[in-house]
């Protein structure tokens, strides 16, 4: 599985790069390993070329340029951008990949996807992890000494600077996984998200962790005592246990919220996301950050299972306890299963061939395209559709229905916000009751004064409370437990009609899919109407 990383510089030592490739560095501190006579230690087996250099050392040739062209001499401007390639470490003993072959396709890219930049190409047997992955590096000059066939001139003049946008790291990491697809490595898919999203600052926060930890541990277990803790753990690390078994535990999401918050844990849903605030952070984390496995389809997806399971516990023998690792690996296997009967979008060939896909691409796309068109046919066949614009008063009614019921929704959400903010300021209120009754008890005003200023974290709270009441226009309190209940209708009521906007939501998808492949296969898209229309005047 290669992936691809960037690192952008603003380090003016050009040679610096050549050193880190060419010596052995420390994988901590990131500063070159001398030996016993204070002298550098030369990396074993690598391989290096340089390209576009005019037979000139890579540092020189682009200080050269850059003096040259009046560029890369702030501060502040980033002079090299450093490109990572590593390949799955199965791919040397299960695929054949060597050393020198690796340099090959890394000068192939680094010419096919860099051209007109100076470039350094290094390739590693194996890397600081010591896993044997074979991995290229590719550096890059920011500076671009030669026009290149490109479409906006940012790109193409000369003089113009490498700019690494989203869009452009999403094309690389297309690029690379189409090259190890037709040499037959292994690769994974680098456009969509991962289960579990380790960035490179926890990646090295759990080495160093894991490093401390085990000089701490080393006299303990030299006197024979086994440490309590050998695994080190980021807070990340610590946050997904956490997330996996509540959602282990829990059939709804308020059960899921509850277990989250007996660790301290608090889970916000926002926009259809999820977000997650632990006690020691103010800002919460998003579960974009901590994985695919953390955010609103996979959580959902997995507490509709664990409620499905336990209504049919009682029909049937329960079976065996299986473990949490167990669980989530059925769930996350039944949510990246494709469904049978779902209708995905038709993909447009032509322009994703226009935008540099590989022939590969284009076979797996007209594949892809036939498979969905017969797709789009049976459901529009089942819902009984006789033309089009049949589909499109369908799309319209679903759309409002949806619509509909999202505003009944969140109209409810007010309200049991509302009930739940009100048995808040209820139970504050009456906790308060014993220092209200007290102060009546004082006879004189030095008295009461004295007894308030005593017992002022309790007027405070019940002033506030009796504020809030005041604002509301409630003269006569609550029972708690009338109120309960109201609230675990209201909550029942919310759970009911989430389930209800979801098949809608489902429902309108699926026929907003079945008519954009229905206008695509009849092209009966806007603009090609219009230019009809114009024909026809």
């Amino acid at each position: 599985m290669a992936i691809l990383k960037h690192i952008s510089s603003k380090n003016a030592n050009y040679g610096d790069a050549e050193k880190y490739l060419t010596f052995e560095h420390d994988e901590f501190t990131m500063k070159p390993t001398l030996d016993a006579d204070g002298r550098l230690i030369p990396r074993v087996d690598y391989r290096i070329s340089s390209l576009n250099c005019g037979g000139e050392d890579f540092a020189v040739a682009c200080m050269r340029s850059n003096l040259r062209y009046g560029k890369n001499q702030k501060r502040e401007d980033v002079k090299s951008h450093h490109y990572i390639i590593s390949f799955d470490p199965r791919d040397g003993p299960d695929n054949g990949l060597t050393v020198d072959r690796a340099q090959e396709l890394g000068e192939k890219f680094c010419a096919e996807h860099f051209p007109g930049h100076q470039a350094l190409v290094c390739t590693h047997p194996d890397g600081h992890s010591h896993t044997e992955n074979i991995h290229v590096h590719i550096v890059i000059n920011s500076l671009r000494i030669a026009e290149v066939p490109m479409d906006r001139p940012a790109d193409r003049k000369a003089g113009c600077k490498h700019r690494c946008t989203d869009a452009a790291m999403n094309y690389l990491k297309a690029e690379v996984m189409e090259m190890c697809h037709s040499e037959g490595l292994y690769q994974i898919d680098l456009l969509n998200g991962s289960k579990e999203r380790i960035t490179e600052r926890e990646y090295w926060a759990q080495k160093k962790g894991q490093a401390a930890l085990d000089r701490a541990n080393a006299p303990i277990a030299a006197d024979g005592i086994a440490p309590r803790q050998t695994k080190f753990e980021t807070d990340k690390a610590k946050l997904r246990r956490t997330i996996r078994e509540a959602l282990a535990a829990a059939s709804g999401f308020d059960e899921f919220a509850a277990l989250l918050l007996r660790h301290g844990v608090t889970v916000k849903e926002s926009r259809g996301r999820l977000s997650y605030l632990t006690p020691d952070r103010t800002k919460p984390i998003t579960a974009r950050k901590l994985g695919d496995d953390f955010d609103r389809a996979a959580v959902f997806a997995v507490l509709e299972q664990n409620a499905a399971r336990a209504a049919e516990a009682p029909a049937r023998s329960p079976d065996p306890p299986r473990t949490i690792k167990d669980r989530l690996q059925v769930a996350r296997a039944e949510i990246a299963a494709p469904k049978q009967d779902g209708v995905q979008r038709l993909v447009d060939i032509e322009q994703k061939m226009a935008e540099g896909k590989g022939r590969g691409y284009e076979r797996w796309a007209t594949m892809h395209n036939l498979k969905q068109m017969a797709a789009t046919l049976n459901v529009y066949q089942e819902y009984g559709f006789t033309s089009p614009e049949q589909l499109e008063a369908a799309v319209d009614t679903a759309y409002q229905k949806m619509r509909q019921t999202s505003g009944e929704l969140k109209a409810l959400e007010t309200k049991l916000q509302g009930k739940k903010k009100l048995q808040r300021q209820v139970l504050a209120y009456a906790q308060t009751k014993a220092a209200r009754d007290g102060l009546k008890a004082q006879k004189s005003p030095k008295a009461r004064e004295a007894y308030r200023q005593a017992h002022e974290s309790d007027f405070i709270i019940a002033d506030a409370a009796a504020r809030y009441f005041k604002a509301h226009g409630i003269t006569r309190l609550p029972a708690r437990k009338a109120l309960q209940a109201e609230i675990e209708q209201l909550i029942s009521e919310k759970d009911g009609l989430y389930n209800t906007y979801h098949e809608q939501k489902q429902r309108f998808k699926e026929l907003q899919t079945v008519k954009r492949n229905i206008d695509q296969i009849l092209r009966r898209d806007e603009p090609h109407r219009r230019k009809e229309q114009s024909h026809e005047r």
